[in-house]
C-alpha cells in the first residue's frame, strides 16, 4: 500500500495529475478505493503483459505464463513469441482483454493506457490494446519517446505514432524519466521541467512512501521516497509555474480536441 499512499499524497499536496493501475497487483482494491476518493486524479490501465501476475487464471492462459504462473520476464523472448506464435498471440489478446474488463470493473474512468516496460512499443501488443481497449472506452496511449533516449527504439516509435494517429488516439508529444528511471529526485525532475519543449510532455515517477516496498527485480535500486518527495516538493512546483507549463490529463487532451 506504500504505493498507493504515496499517490495519494503526491496528488492532494503535490503536481501529480495521472496514474497507472496495474488490475491484478495485491493492493488493487485499496489503489480503487483511493482513486475514488481523489475525484480529480485521473488513472488509466498499465496493462502488464510481461514481468508480472496475469489476470487470468495461468491454466487459461498457458502459452504465456512460466511454471510460476507468472508472464515472461525475458522482454525479448516474450515479443518474439507474441509477434510469431499465434496461439500465443490469441492467448495475449484474452489476457489483454481480461485487464480491460478489470479495470472496467472498477467503475473508475478510463483515462488512458499505457504498458509495464513500454510493451506497447510491440506491434502486436499496440494492435491488441487499441482493438480491444476502444471496446472500453480507450482515447489517449502514452507515446514513450524521450528526446534523448535509444535511436534504436526510433523505427518502433515512428510506427507507433503513426498508427495512434491512425485509429484517433490522443497522446503525448515527449516522454521523460525511462533513462533516469528510478532515480527522479527533486533535481532531476526541476532539470526537465526546465527544458520541456513546446507541445505534451508526460513525466514518469515511481513514488512510495517505504523505499522497501516490494518490487520487481529490475527496481530493487529505484528510490521511491525521493520520487514521491519531488513530487511533492514546493520548489518544483514553483519552476513549473516559472516555465508557464500547465498539469494536464489525457483527459485534457481528449476535451480539446
Amino acid at each position: 500500500m506504500s504505493v498507493n499512499q504515496a499517490v495519494e499524497v503526491a496528488h492532494a499536496s503535490g503536481i501529480l495529475t495521472t496514474t497507472s493501475l496495474m488490475v491484478a497487483a495485491p493492493a488493487v482494491m485499496d489503489a480503487v478505493n483511493r482513486a475514488k476518493e481523489l475525484p480529480k486524479l485521473r488513472v488509466g490501465l498499465h496493462l502488464v503483459v510481461v514481468r508480472g501476475k496475469p489476470s487470468l487464471p495461468p491454466e487459461q492462459i498457458p502459452d504465456i505464463v512460466g511454471p510460476d504462473g507468472l508472464l515472461d520476464r525475458n522482454l525479448g523472448r516474450a515479443g518474439v513469441r507474441y509477434f510469431f506464435l499465434p496461439n500465443v498471440r490469441r492467448q495475449l489478446a484474452r489476457e489483454i482483454r481480461a485487464q480491460f474488463e478489470a479495470f472496467q470493473a472498477t467503475g473508475l474512468e478510463l483515462d488512458h493506457a499505457n504498458a509495464h516496460n513500454h510493451m506497447h512499443l510491440h506491434p502486436i501488443v499496440l494492435g491488441l490494446m487499441i482493438k480491444i481497449g476502444r471496446e472500453f472506452g480507450l482515447r489517449g496511449v502514452r507515446l514513450p519517446w524521450e528526446p534523448r533516449g535509444t535511436v534504436l527504439l526510433l523505427p518502433w516509435l515512428a510506427l507507433m505514432k503513426w498508427r495512434l494517429k491512425k485509429s484517433k488516439m490522443v497522446f503525448n508529444d515527449f516522454f521523460f524519466g525511462m533513462r533516469d528511471t528510478g532515480r527522479m529526485d527533486s533535481k532531476t525532475l526541476q532539470n526537465f521541467v526546465d527544458a520541456l519543449p513546446d507541445g505534451v510532455s508526460e513525466i514518469m515517477l515511481h513514488p512510495a512512501l517505504d523505499s522497501g516496498v516490494w518490487v520487481e527485480p529490475e527496481a530493487v535500486n529505484f528510490q521511491f521516497r525521493d520520487e514521491c518527495a519531488a513530487l511533492i516538493d514546493p520548489s518544483v512546483r514553483a519552476k513549473i509555474r516559472a516555465v508557464g507549463a500547465e498539469l494536464i490529463s489525457f483527459s485534457d487532451l481528449i476535451s480539446s480536441r
